[in-house]
């Protein structure tokens, strides 16, 4: 699984990393957690607001920080 964290590194998008590490780390998956910081491959998701969260290339969340139990949900849920 990979979980991408889309944002130019402010601090919403730092927070919204540490809610995904934590997510993956209590749900016990094995997971990547990669920032994507260049704008291009932003846009290129369709993402207009930062932060954005996508689980294996599929966008969950925009504009604002999901939180733990949300990201955990996702990943259960097997939305990706």
């Amino acid at each position: 699984m990979k979980i991408e964290i889309l944002g130019m590194g402010c601090s919403r998008c730092k927070r919204l990393t540490e809610n995904a590490e934590k997510a993956v780390k209590e749900s016990g998956v094995k997971a990547e957690v990669i920032k994507v910081e260049d704008m291009d491959k932003i846009v290129a998701y369709g993402v207009m607001m930062t932060p954005a969260l996508a689980l294996d290339g599929k966008i969950m969340s925009s504009g604002k920080i999901a939180s733990v139990d949300e990201i955990k949900k996702w990943i259960a849920d097997g939305s990706v």
